[in-house]
């Protein structure tokens, strides 16, 4: 232990300036684990070196190639640059956010008699199956990696049921579920900008959102084909995307003669929340995602969601929205009028009474009782999640 507590060193790779969800997550998290007395250091790759101390708490960059057709997430490659410096920064516990190319890091803690736990923030299933062929065994190989994960690891963290699914399919041990939060304050239903909507969409229009990374998993082709199925039926509606990634070209041409708006990457997160409280509902179509902050932190702006079904969305958004059964455009849309059917005052005070039920200190408390640093906490699901202490 340092003098102000335990050092938690937290690794992530596939990190890039516009990560979204993922960075959202390590900050909140490693500036909860300071606000509780410890000492949280974050090890991410960039385009050069740097060491800095920050509200998260120590923020090392090692420099990392950038992923091809990745819309630029970097990776650090190489062990022996982390190996001498995870030797350097002596860490109490370890905290890794990558169950691929960093899941060496596994065993250095176990030699080193470090607890270690590894986040999962995807579903390795789903992702395969929208990968590989429909021939492909998914299943097998999916079951094969997360078996080594589980194995080199003291305690695998899934934040939801969806994320856990494929983990208690191969009976893993050391499995919890801490879901993640949303900034209750910074995002709220006060945000409505009445002028900035006039700026989007006609009084007469039904606003709709897609905030997130335009890339193949996220299927933002859905958003796009329930506008236009929306439109067929002669329903006024318009279509603000979120987001950059590799996927624009694409859907820029897929969205031609649609009242669609690409605003690209929006780094005002104050901004973005104003857009979401403003919107009259968000789309969120991606079929693998593990718990989905975009919509989350729309549904605490009184904003409902249109999720996908077929992934961890369901769960989370709840009676906030609806999930749909179903992957076309023509799906999306139906549930757009459903939602639109409800009273305005009812489904906007469904949606932020849902988000609250997830909050950063309830995260934060349930990732420190996984590091064995704090008692168990009652996560939202009601899953009582504990980890006897640890020592060195």
């Amino acid at each position: 232990m340092t003098d102000s507590g335990a050092r938690i060193v937290r690794l992530a790779n596939f990190v890039g300036p516009r990560s979204g969800g993922l960075r959202t997550a390590l900050y909140e998290l490693g500036r909860g684990y300071r606000a509780a007395g410890h000492d949280p250091v974050l090890v991410v790759p960039g385009s050069h070196y740097t060491d800095e101390d920050t509200p998260q708490g120590r923020v090392i960059t090692v420099p990392g190639p950038i992923v091809p057709w990745m819309g630029g997430y970097r990776v650090v490659l190489g062990r022996r640059r982390l190996v001498t410096l995870l030797d350097e920064l002596r860490p109490d516990r370890l905290e890794v956010s990558d169950r691929t190319t960093l899941r060496w890091t596994g065993a250095w803690a176990r030699r080193h008699g470090v607890p270690s736990a590894m986040v999962s923030h995807e579903n390795a299933t789903a992702l395969l199956g929208m990968a590989l062929p429909r021939w492909a065994p998914v299943r097998r190989i999916a079951d094969a990696l997360n078996g080594r994960t589980a194995d080199t690891y003291d305690t695998v963290v899934a934040t939801t049921g969806f994320a856990a699914a494929e983990f208690r399919r191969i009976g893993a041990t050391g499995l919890v579920t801490v879901p993640l939060g949303v900034d209750l304050e910074r995002f709220h239903p006060d945000l409505h900008d009445t002028a900035l909507r006039a700026s989007l969409a006609r009084s007469s229009e039904l606003l709709l959102i897609h905030c997130g990374r335009l890339s193949p998993e996220k299927k933002v082709e859905r958003s796009v084909d329930a506008l236009a199925a929306l439109r067929a039926r002669g329903v006024p509606a318009v279509l603000v995307v979120v987001g950059d990634g590799p996927r624009r070209p694409a859907l820029e041409r897929r969205a031609r003669g649609l009242p669609v708006k690409f605003l690209g990457f929006v780094p005002d997160r104050d901004f973005v929340a104003r857009l979401l409280a403003t919107a009259d509902a968000v789309l969120a179509p991606g079929p693998a995602e593990t718990f989905g902050l975009a919509a989350l932190e729309a549904m605490a702006c009184g904003t409902p969601v249109v999720a996908a079904g077929d992934g961890a969305l369901g769960e989370v958004v709840g009676d906030a929205g609806v999930a749909v059964s179903g992957s076309t455009g023509i799906r999306f849309a139906e549930a757009v009028l459903e939602l639109a059917a409800r009273p305005e005052v009812d489904r906007r005070s469904a949606a932020r009474l849902r988000a609250q039920r997830f909050d950063w200190p309830t995260a934060v408390s349930g990732m420190l009782a996984v590091h064995g640093l704090e008692g168990g906490v009652e996560s939202w699901s009601g899953t009582f999640v504990s980890r006897p202490s640890a020592t060195r």
